[in-house]
């Protein structure tokens, strides 16, 4: 007995020492430098006038927002929100004013103080305000700020935003990584080639096509932070070179939008002590026919683009598994909003690939279309693997129902643009949303006057119901509202939908507190990354 009792207090001790070794190596330390991947150079820095990550990534570090989805936790919700330049936000007058409390020791990077001007100077801009001189080069989320009435900052550690109407998702939209507060002192054309925020980092060095070098600020309001001394995000175009410098070593974490499922895990099994995390992405691919043309006015050739493609294939072929299916909203586990999966299988193209190929044969061939007619156009890509991979699988699938498609690959730097100014015929596009909120894709997506709106669908009816989901308080009826928005938006071929990406993070065990959410835009800020070594 006394044995056995012994034996029970050495290992009741040893657990103890393993639980305070564990703890004590997950205290942070500070120091080091992250050494982090880009696919490409980022078409500017301006975060309020990019749609890609590959702006939002490196710069988020630079910024802050009022308020910002917790890094820590994976699974965004209001729940999440934490605070950032705003100490604390309340809603008053019946949900018509959202007043936010800012903190009073904030400078910018250049020694200026922070305050509600420099609000309401970023809201006003991005609103296009009367009055309001700055202009953005492109402003693609305008529209998310349709409901704001006017912004009032008459002093300068609040600001009041005065709202139309209650509007649930402005707060989670402010959230998002597409919010930061830009300086008022500074034109807005300077930040898109240099960042100067109040964030935990400042921009030490950009080498165009190599590498951004951020370095700690010294001055930054949050007192013990950042962990990290810097970060470095070394531009490697070739998507194995990037892997093998992530197997070697040579760096910590890869670009957090590879959709390289195959790739990911081949470098766990190599190196097995990286760590892999899986999770969504909330980019969505699909399909665009250019509705400006007169060939895709005719529903029976848009309905015959759209069944021409498996989306199992897609899933399997073209993104190596690393997809879901799904429609305009991000569907469960990763969503809230989006079309339950038996839903989503009634859609037109989500049934059986053979009949569908059989019923695009046929509808090609009543518009004239056949062997010896052929119908010919360019499909447009963005010239990156993640979008290559997948339009090499649908001009495969047109092939098979008679369709000739000649690939055009764009670079990023002119992508967007090219797609706002709509010259293309028909486009592979991959569209991330910020928060997985309705009034965030739909009015930045499918709204008739958005920049966004890259096919030029448009339609009164979607208008009015776009409005009266946002304005639709109780979560249930909301949510059978964008669930018959989704469904029309697919069948009136707004975007020809295809599933929605997976990302698998591989990094190394050292890396802590990269912390991968369910939307690649809002988890950048880096102020909690440590590394333990």
């Amino acid at each position: 007995m006394g044995k056995r009792i012994s034996e029970l207090i050495f290992v009741g001790l040893l657990s103890v020492l393993i639980a305070g070794a564990a703890s004590a190596a997950q205290v942070p330390k500070a120091g080091g430098v992250l050494n982090a991947t880009l696919t490409e150079a980022p078409p500017s820095f301006s975060l309020h006038e990019e749609v890609t990550i590959s702006t939002v990534w490196p710069m988020m570090p630079c910024y802050n927002n009022l308020i910002l989805f917790d890094p820590l936790k994976k699974q965004e919700s209001m729940e999440t929100i934490i605070p950032e330049l705003a100490e604390k936000w309340t809603l008053q007058d019946g949900g018509r004013s959202l007043v936010f409390f800012l903190r009073k020791d904030v400078k910018w990077h250049d020694g200026r103080p922070f305050s509600s001007k420099d609000v309401k100077h970023t809201f006003d801009t991005i609103r296009e305000v009367e009055g309001v001189t700055a202009k953005l080069r492109v402003n693609p989320r305008k529209l998310w700020y349709e409901n704001v009435e006017s912004i009032d900052a008459s002093t300068p550690d609040a600001v009041v935003f005065r709202l139309k109407r209650p509007q649930q998702s402005l707060i989670l939209m402010l959230a998002s990584g597409y919010a930061p507060i830009y300086p008022a002192h500074v034109p807005v054309t300077e930040l898109r080639s240099k960042c100067l925020g109040t964030g935990p980092f400042k921009l030490k060095e950009y080498r165009q096509g190599e590498l951004i070098e951020m370095v700690k600020n010294p001055d930054y309001f949050v007192k013990g932070r950042p962990y990290l001394d810097g970060i470095r995000y070394t531009i490697i175009k070739d998507r194995s070179t990037r892997y093998a410098a992530l197997q070697a070593g040579r760096q910590d974490i890869p670009f957090i939008w590879e959709v390289a499922k195959t790739n990911a895990e081949t470098t766990k099994r190599a190196v097995p002590k990286l760590v892999l995390v899986e999770s969504s992405t909330n980019v969505n691919d699909h399909i665009l026919v250019n509705l400006t043309r007169p060939l895709f006015k005719e529903p029976k050739i848009r309905n015959a683009v759209s069944l021409a493609v498996d989306r199992k294939g897609y899933i399997q072929a073209g993104r190596q598994g690393a997809a879901i299916i799904g429609g305009v909203m991000l569907p469960k586990p990763y969503g809230v909003w989006g079309l339950p999966e038996a839903e989503q299988k009634k859609i037109p193209g989500f049934g059986d690939a053979a009949k569908n190929k059989a019923e695009a044969k046929k509808l090609l061939a009543e518009m004239g279309y056949g062997p010896s007619k052929p119908l010919k156009f360019t499909v447009s890509t963005r010239a990156i693997p993640i979008y290559v991979d997948i339009s090499g699988f649908i001009i495969d699938q047109f092939k098979q129902v008679g369709i000739e498609a000649t690939l055009e690959q764009v670079e990023t730097g002119v992508w967007h643009a090219k797609m706002t100014r709509r010259e293309f015929d028909v486009a592979v596009n991959a569209t991330g949303i910020g928060p997985d909120d309705p009034d965030a894709n739909l009015y930045e997506n499918f709204k008739c006057v958005s920049a966004r709106n890259y096919s030029a669908y448009c339609s009164e009816e979607m208008d009015r119901l776009i409005e009266q989901q946002s304005q639709t308080l109780e979560q249930k009826k909301r949510l059978q509202l964008v669930n018959e928005i989704d469904k029309r938006l697919q069948l009136d071929g707004a975007r020809m939908m295809l599933g929605w990406s997976k990302e698998y993070v591989v990094m190394w065990p050292h890396v802590k507190n990269v912390v991968p959410h369910q939307s690649i835009y809002n988890y950048g800020r880096m102020q909690e990354v440590w590394l333990d070594k």
